[in-house]
């Protein structure tokens, strides 16, 4: 059973002040999702965004720290400090505001907070994953996410079907429970999950009112960075507030491309059917579209110019010895077997899909497309189709694909926290 929504019209009991700012400004929880609806220029939205989600920003820095510190040996500070040094000349004026209104928003609300704060919570993911290792000389070790987008004869309808699941480390993997539905005084109105206190996404999944949607899965074995580039938060914004077309993304996300969280973009566009995918590296950037197939993400590169420059320690294709390349068969398994009946309820069966295409064994790991494992795994999942996406809308599950309960929780690991049985549920108004 769905549980009922809880609706907190933000500006009751509150300072003059406070409620002029937050005036239909609204925040509802449901199914383990945080969604608030906010609109205004940048500062505005900032702030309703800050008061809003106050407690989850308080707790995703606290968790962050905690988390950067032990994978990296590099205290808060650090991240304070770097992301001010290398990002904030880079994000735009209209992002600057904003940040600064987040960290004043939760500032009211008695979070302990400041706009460098917020600015190495947005950055902290390239900082860790993708800066340190170019300095070491090292290519990224993020893997994360599996993803598929089908459309035109692949589908039942005819029209775009797009699915995701977001793999993470349990501890902070779980604190990406926010819904931001966003109407900015301009650009597209947005609909994306994301951490508390985030400008953009980091699991990533879109929509916008030009009937756009798109999610990622990160490239694994990458390597390569440009320290003078637009960092990836300040790019994918940019992307869902303002573009209109498969074209217009992929043009946002290649401006000033820095490498940072280098990722298999997925995209549909419900006004035409079509759909695409962008491997976006850094030397190289090759788009593929199309309004009849298929494109699906596990974290394996797969244009040949990516191999042969931006993946430096080779890459192996054997399903037996590589989970990426396991989920990668078992996509075209599924799909394949699937032509003409994609629809959002299949979507979710894959996505839960817990078959090994190497041991024939019906358990989750690394090679299924609902991964568990020791680190982390599919924390959450979201599918839309093209009649959802003109009406702004998709159906998530919070917690493990499969519907699996698990049992996290630790002595010792005070953030870690049990992963509940979730029901799938809409999200949008």
């Amino acid at each position: 059973m769905i549980a009922p929504i809880l609706v907190l019209l933000l500006g009751v009991g509150q300072g003059v002040g406070q409620a002029d700012r937050l005036v239909g400004a609204v925040r509802e929880e449901r199914e383990g999702w945080v969604r608030i609806t906010i609109a205004g220029k940048p500062a505005e939205i900032g702030y309703q965004h800050g008061a809003l989600l106050a407690p989850e920003i308080a707790d995703a820095k606290a968790v962050i720290a905690d988390e950067m510190r032990g994978s990296t040996g590099k205290d808060w500070a650090w991240f304070r400090d770097t992301a001010k040094e290398l990002y904030w000349d880079k994000v735009t004026p209209e992002l600057k505001a904003e940040m600064k209104g987040i960290a004043e928003g939760a500032a009211a609300k008695g979070t302990k907070i400041d706009v460098w704060d917020i600015l190495a919570l947005n950055a902290h993911i390239e900082l860790e994953g993708y800066y340190l290792p170019w300095l070491k000389g090292q290519a990224s070790q993020k893997e994360a996410c599996s993803a598929f987008v089908a459309t035109g004869s692949w589908t039942k309808e005819g029209k775009p079907v797009m699915g995701h699941s977001f793999w993470w480390g349990w501890t902070s993997g779980q604190r990406f429970k926010a819904v931001l539905d966003v109407t900015p005084a301009e650009g597209h109105r947005y609909l994306m999950d994301a951490l508390p206190g985030f400008v953009h996404s980091g699991t990533d999944w879109a929509i916008n009112d030009a009937g756009m949607v798109l999610c990622e899965t990160t490239i694994s074995g990458f390597a390569g960075y440009d320290p003078e580039g637009i960092p990836e938060f300040v790019r994918m914004r940019r992307a869902v507030q303002f573009g209109d077309s498969i074209d217009a993304m992929a043009a946002i996300f290649r401006e000033g491309n820095n490498g940072g969280y280098a990722n298999a973009w997925l995209m549909a566009d419900a006004k035409t059917g079509e759909i695409g995918k962008l491997e976006l590296g850094l030397k190289h950037t090759p788009l593929a579209k199309t309004k009849d197939g298929v494109f699906y993400g596990a974290n394996f590169p797969e244009h040949p110019s990516i191999l042969k420059d931006e993946i430096p320690n080779g890459w192996n294709t054997n399903p037996s010895q590589n989970g990426c390349e396991a989920r990668r068969l078992r996509w075209k398994q599924v799909l394949t077997a699937d032509k003409g009946k994609i629809d959002t309820e299949s979507a979710k069966r894959y996505l839960a899909d817990t078959k090994d295409v190497v041991t024939g064994e019906t358990k989750a790991g690394d090679g299924t497309l609902c991964g568990r494992g020791g680190w982390g795994g599919a924390i959450q999942a979201k599918v839309t189709d093209g009649t959802m996406i003109k009406a702004m809308r998709y159906e998530g599950r919070m917690g493990a694909p499969d519907g699996v309960p698990l049992k996290l929780a630790a002595p010792g690991r005070k953030f870690l926290k049990d992963m509940p049985v979730r029901a799938w549920v809409g999200l949008g108004r």
